[in-house]
């Protein structure tokens, strides 16, 4: 495994999916808005030379985040994501000229901290390429049962905190499945090459997966605030991509004494992400229909 390589792949990647999503929101704002849906949309969005160019970012950022998974553990590409929302507000501030308080830098710094000191603690390791069809039968079942039931709890609750929650918590889930999937199926691209690749069950699984969790994390940023859905949505990808990556993958993590600073690290990251869900520029970018709703 070339962990180094993978950290800066994983890194390019999250940085990627931040531009994208400032470029495409940025784009947002000079098409003319609609109550309801408007089949022009997308039209009016292609000759905007920033969407495009958002599109762009958008596939650099699944590449990335490809090779970051063929040459590392699940265990260390996954919880790297954690820094998309922080990159995300850095990059809002510069290219749509919006000042990030001094609070957001001080969330910034604590949501980078405590992702150091964690997987410091934790020092992911393994070097499994390929998983068994007996392992993967169990982790689905679980996986997609755990999203179902979230999805149901949310919709038979009204608009707001335990709605978002609920559907934050499924998104994470499908986010971190699709990630052990589209491992897979890299592994598969490079010992078999293209033919075993789009024969693999795996490759159109981590594809549904993948549009599974769009659809959610669109319905999550619509079912209420921001900071009820990210928190979910952040730690819960990270940890369910650590239970996979050990049930998986056989990867390792330190355990004993070593879960203290673990927890600290998770903690510390949670408090930095619910600070930053908190301010108003993560809600314009992020979520703007929260936007639309309170302003």
């Amino acid at each position: 495994m070339h962990t180094p390589l993978s950290v800066v792949f994983a890194l390019c990647a999250a940085l990627s999916n931040a531009v994208a999503t400032v470029l495409q929101r940025k784009a947002a704002l000079t098409v003319p808005r609609s109550a309801g849906f408007r089949a022009g949309l997308i039209l009016d969005l292609l000759r905007r030379p920033v969407w495009l160019a958002g599109i762009l970012t958008v596939i650099v950022a699944a590449v990335c985040q490809a090779l970051a998974l063929a040459t590392g553990p699940l265990t260390i590409v996954q919880p790297l994501f954690v820094l998309e929302l922080p990159f995300t507000l850095v990059v809002a501030s510069l290219l749509l000229h919006r000042n990030l308080p001094r609070t957001g830098w001080l969330a910034v710094g604590v949501v980078v901290a405590g992702l150091g000191v964690a997987l410091a603690a934790a020092a992911p390791a393994g070097n499994r390429t390929h998983v068994a069809l007996d392992r993967w039968v169990p982790a689905l079942v679980v996986c997609m049962g755990l999203v179902v039931a979230l999805a149901l709890a949310a919709f038979r609750r009204p608009e707001g905190r335990a709605r978002a929650a609920c559907l934050g918590a499924a998104t994470a889930i499908s986010y971190a499945l699709t990630a052990a999937l589209m491992k897979a199926a890299m592994h598969i691209l490079d010992d078999q090459g293209p033919v075993g690749f789009f024969s693999a069950w795996q490759t159109y699984a981590f594809a549904a997966t993948g549009v599974c969790a769009l659809l959610l994390l669109e319905h999550a940023m619509q079912a209420g605030p921001l900071v009820a859905s990210q928190p979910a949505l952040t730690l819960g990808d990270a940890l369910v991509s650590l239970a996979l990556g050990i049930t998986l993958y056989e990867e390792t993590v330190r355990s004993g004494w070593w879960l203290l600073p673990q927890l600290l690290g998770v903690a510390l990251i949670a408090t930095g992400v619910f600070a930053l869900s908190r301010i108003p520029l993560a809600r314009a970018v992020v979520a703007p229909e929260e936007e639309r709703q309170t302003g």
